[in-house]
């Protein structure tokens, strides 16, 4: 629950906000975390020390349900001459360390991030007549917040967030999220580490589709080329009704479409619900990972496993680079990434994630035949993951959400893979490999045609599953062993059974 008051008003959670003026004896008893943004707000916004505020009645460390401390709302005039209009400005405190007493993140010193290393911010066009800005951003803002807090898993500029509703609860088309860095905040270097800012920005579901199948930063380059879409500073406007395709039909789609086939996509991975069976033969017991399904309980990942698969993911969006996959036995910076504060889980990393048995003890195994299967949304970004992934020499993993298992399809251009073309579905524990040739995928993707348009022909049911059965195709072992060539075997939507 939280409350709406100026920030200069004195209150039981919060003291004054002071500026960079501030007398040095106040100063000394404001958070320096804190003191250190506002100095940056202050920078943006001098005639306004005071803005509106929503804050926690009952803070994050005291047992609230709400991870940000404050969201503060600011009125900027915007420039009409260069197509930016009048907005309200929401910047939020909390996702980075405002104390330094250990009270919400670990302190880890001055030179890496700040609790998780930004704010988020977002601007909300201001309506004819609005004299206040609406406090509904502030709820969507502690929403992303209790995400991060939840899975410790961080933002960054050029990510999507798929919300599938109305981001102020109306009818409006803009019903998912881009992040992309604040065109006015600075980087702020508080006495905790250093702080950055990103920047919300609601989308249609057309232009979230679009940025998964080339990239974030594509099409927030488009919205920026686009007044009433967004413009230079991305502003997001409730009421638009048209996306920048309908806008703009030939231009925009052009663009996009050159970009994936020049560029492919750049989002590597995705948490789904998802899950694998081992045809090749039957399970021999209950413990024998060859079979796992939906509504069974998986062997769990191990540590190891884990920091592969999320090193597969980072590794994705470096579109530049030789695609690879780290080896098996990485040698580990303390259980986690160079970037990210001892206290902070691994983006796939969970609580469960400690191996049932050693992982040294767990062999790769080779399949001849495996059944995928997925849910709605994950089923229509399989396209996305041959066309604009494995095309392009790549790498996608799906990881699952309801149990700690995950499925990574690789191209033969990516090294590092326990999938060969030889033996290309592998399995090490619960985590599937599958290696396709580039005439595989392109067969598959004529075999996928009904998953490329998911409102349209992906789902006659809102429970649909999608499931694949895939065969062996290595020519060597076809001819060694008399088989004709393989394609996808079955490619069908069955409702999920349900529960009882």
């Amino acid at each position: 629950m939280a409350e709406l008051r100026p920030s200069g008003a004195p209150g039981p959670t919060a003291p004054p906000a002071p500026g960079p003026t501030a007398p040095p004896a106040f100063a000394s008893l404001f958070p320096p975390g804190l003191h250190a943004i506002y100095g940056e707000c202050r920078r943006l916004y001098p005639d306004q020390p005071n803005p509106l505020q929503v804050t926690a009645i009952v803070k994050y460390w005291l047992g609230g349900p709400d991870p940000l401390d404050y969201v503060s709302m600011y009125r900027n005039v915007g420039s009409p001459s260069a197509n930016i209009p009048e907005h309200w400005h929401y910047i939020s405190f909390g996702l980075s360390d405002l104390y330094g007493d250990n009270r919400v993140h670990e302190f880890t010193g001055t030179d890496g991030p700040s609790g998780f290393g930004f704010e988020l911010t977002f601007r909300l066009k201001r309506e004819t007549g609005e004299s206040a800005p609406p406090t509904w951003p502030a709820e969507l803002m502690q929403g992303l917040a209790r995400y991060v807090f939840q899975s410790e898993n961080t933002f960054c500029s050029g990510d999507h967030v798929s919300w599938h509703s109305p981001l102020d609860n109306s009818e409006s088309r803009i019903q998912h999220m881009l992040l992309t860095e604040d065109p006015q905040m600075q980087p702020v270097q508080t006495p905790f580490g250093v702080v950055t800012f990103l920047q919300i920005v609601g989308v249609c579901t057309e232009e979230l589709h679009s940025a998964q199948q080339w990239n974030g930063q594509g099409i927030l380059e488009l919205l920026r080329t686009v007044p009433i879409a967004g413009g230079p500073w991305l502003i997001t406007d409730m009421r638009r009704g048209e996306t920048i395709f309908e806008i703009d039909p030939h231009l925009q789609q052009e663009r996009v479409d050159k970009g994936i086939e020049t560029d492919g996509s750049n989002l590597s991975g995705v948490s789904a619900k998802c899950a694998w069976d081992d045809l090749s033969r039957p399970p021999e017991d209950d413990e024998d990972s060859r079979s796992i399904c939906i509504g069974t309980q998986p062997r769990r990942l191990s540590g190891k496993d884990t920091e592969q698969i999320r090193e597969t993911l980072r590794r994705g969006l470096e579109i530049n680079s030789k695609p690879v996959l780290p080896p098996i036995n990485p040698q580990r910076q303390n259980g986690l990434a160079h970037d990210r504060a001892p206290s902070r889980k691994d983006s796939l990393e969970s609580d469960s994630s400690t191996a049932i048995i050693p992982h040294e003890l767990i062999r790769t195994r080779q399949l001849e035949s495996v059944h995928l299967k997925f849910n709605q949304e994950s089923g229509a970004l399989i396209p996305l993951c041959l066309r604009g992934r494995l095309l392009h020499g790549r790498h996608f993993t799906y990881k699952s959400i309801t149990g700690d298992m995950a499925i990574t399809f690789v191209s033969t251009g990516v090294e590092g893979a326990f999938a060969t073309e030889e033996h290309p579905y592998a399995a090490h524990g619960p985590w599937l490999q599958i290696l396709l040739t580039e005439e595989f995928v392109e067969k598959m993707l004529e075999d996928l045609e009904d998953l490329t348009s998911p409102e349209e022909r992906l789902s006659p049911h809102p429970a649909s599953l999608a499931t694949l059965v895939l065969a062996e195709t290595v020519p060597q072992q076809r001819e060694r062993r008399g088989r004709q060539p393989g394609r996808v075997g079955l490619v069908c939507l069955q409702p999920q059974p349900q529960a009882s």
